[in-house]
């Protein structure tokens, strides 16, 4: 008679399964609270310890690893010595293996979860019997997921067995989900130990949020991961309330476009094109920092994304559609129900609810690229600037000095070489992505007198992502108007600057911080 062992902490379907299995003439044998639910439910179900002739024992630490279990579920059905073996030692097969484990992720996720509840959730017997029936996949089905009950009752009613490719098949799906187990556990005890050194493997786990059409380009493949544990604030966690699903562009340009928003408290826009700021506005109000960051380059934002850290006000929803323009994703914490009314006529505008749409991006997370044979790993660029230092006679004014920090603040996640320039908390002038500073300068002056008017940069301010290796851009700045600069120094000819800004009557700030960006 063939057995199937089913020891399940997420009990979905499991009573369903059995009773099928039943009906095909499977032994049912079961451990503890599985096997409480399925006499429940009237199955016939031995305990495992009727198999092993040990009861389970250490506070059910130990109910399945023993070898009477491990023999059954090991031998190759294609080895005449391994049947021969487990006949001599009246050891019979077990054929199906059911089991999902203790719940380790729900566990560490809770609040004021303590080291001894984490440890105690640490599965043992269950990825080893889980490992065992893969191995041996040949000879018997293995099932993690409830979701594939149905094809191997379906493929037993069907032939009398389960095909060797879906063995095949589950079996890998087991090797995925124990790989990310270990390395939840392993993440966590890392943690609490407090080690920040870098791990001679690295092994990150994430969970599927969604296949996609494409990828960057129609040609590539792609899907959409998160992060395992607390992502409040990040796009995995927004609803989507209008248009179609987010692509992979889509997910990479609008992550850029929250990531600069939560630098701000007070009411701002952000205007996003190709992971770039295009317009960038703050005001006293939501509807005012609008109009600053659609004013700031009303070309750019077309076919852009939005993001918004307050609710959604009709005049915004109505300057929308009056202007006809065209956005790909907007995203803000709530929108009044009149601008939803109005903005979902646009059937192709993905309107995304995000409520922590402020909550900054985890403290232990990692930024990581993918390189030809590997990887490169960091830590998220979380700071803005370590000290700001007037380095010249020139002292920034007040406002100056608003318009400073609210620059630094956008040139942080502008593509290298970046320049930003702006004035009254508006982005009037970006220069990214230059192999130079000075035409990344060029560019932001340029941009500002073309969208906004002659006059954008008289009086503005100018910030740079990293140092000025000459003194050219001041001289293409003081040519612009632009009266204060904020920019990290570090150069060998930082002097150079600070001489070039004493010449002009610029003030200038060094961060000591700087922010590549690539």
């Amino acid at each position: 008679m063939k057995k199937a062992l089913l020891s399940v902490y997420d009990k979905t379907g499991v009573t369903e399964f059995a009773k099928e299995l039943e009906k095909l003439g499977f032994e049912i044998v079961s451990t503890g609270g599985t096997y409480k639910a399925l006499k429940d439910a009237k199955v016939k179900v031995i305990e495992v310890s009727e198999l092993t002739g040990l009861p389970e024992c250490l506070d059910g630490r130990v109910k399945t690893l023993h070898p009477v279990v491990h023999a059954g579920i090991l031998a190759r059905r294609d080895s005449k010595d391994h049947m021969q073996h487990i006949k001599d030692l009246n050891i019979g097969t077990i054929d199906i293996v059911v089991c999902n484990l203790y719940p380790f992720k729900e566990t560490i996720a809770r609040e004021n979860v303590t080291l001894e509840e984490a440890i105690e959730n640490i599965d043992i017997g269950g990825p080893t019997m889980l490992r065992a029936a893969s191995k041996n996949y040949p000879g018997v089905t293995v099932i993690t997921n409830p979701a594939d009950y149905e094809k191997v009752i379906a493929e037993l009613q069907k032939s009398g067995k389960v095909s060797e490719e879906t063995n095949f098949h589950l079996a890998q799906k087991v090797f995925e989900h124990t790989a990310a187990y270990d390395a939840l556990i392993a993440d966590y005890i890392k943690k609490q130990r407090k080690d920040t050194s870098w791990p001679e493997t690295f092994t990150p786990t994430y969970e599927l949020v969604q296949e996609m059409r494409y990828g960057e380009n129609p040609h590539q493949l792609a899907a959409f991961y998160k992060e395992i544990g607390e992502n409040k604030g990040s796009l995995v966690t927004a609803e989507q309330l209008n248009g179609k699903e987010l692509s992979f562009n889509n997910i990479n340009d609008a992550n850029g476009a929250l990531e600069l928003l939560k630098e701000f408290d007070q009411p701002t826009v952000v205007a996003s094109k190709h992971a770039n700021p295009c317009g960038v506005g703050s005001a006293d109000n939501i509807t005012d920092a609008w109009m600053k960051a659609y004013a700031a380059d009303k070309m750019s934002i077309f076919g852009g994304i939005v993001a918004i850290n307050r609710t959604v006000t009709v005049e915004i929803a109505e300057s929308i559609a009056e202007n006809k323009i065209f956005l790909e994703i907007l995203i803000a914490p709530d929108y009044d129900k009149a601008s939803l009314e109005i903005l979902k006529q646009k059937k192709d505008l993905r309107i995304l609810k995000l409520p922590h749409i402020s909550t900054p991006q985890r403290e232990d997370a990692f930024d990581m690229k993918k390189v030809n044979g590997g990887i490169i790993v960091q830590s998220i660029d979380n700071k803005t600037w370590n000290d700001w230092k007037v380095v010249t006679k020139k002292k920034p004014t007040a406002k100056e000095m608003k318009d400073l920090e609210f620059a630094m603040k956008i040139v942080k996640y502008v593509k290298s070489n970046g320049i930003m320039i702006a004035k009254n908390l508006q982005s009037v002038g970006i220069g990214p992505g230059q192999v130079n500073r000075f035409w990344a300068a060029q560019q932001a002056i340029d941009h500002a007198h073309e969208m906004i008017g002659p006059d954008a940069t008289h009086g503005a301010v100018l910030a740079s992502d990293a140092f000025f290796p000459f003194p050219d851009s001041i001289e293409e700045a003081h040519k612009a108007g632009i009266t204060a600069i904020v920019q990290p120094g570090g150069s060998i000819k930082d002097q150079d600057s600070i001489d070039a800004c004493d010449k002009y009557g610029i003030a200038m700030i060094m961060t000591g911080t700087r922010h590549f960006r690539h």
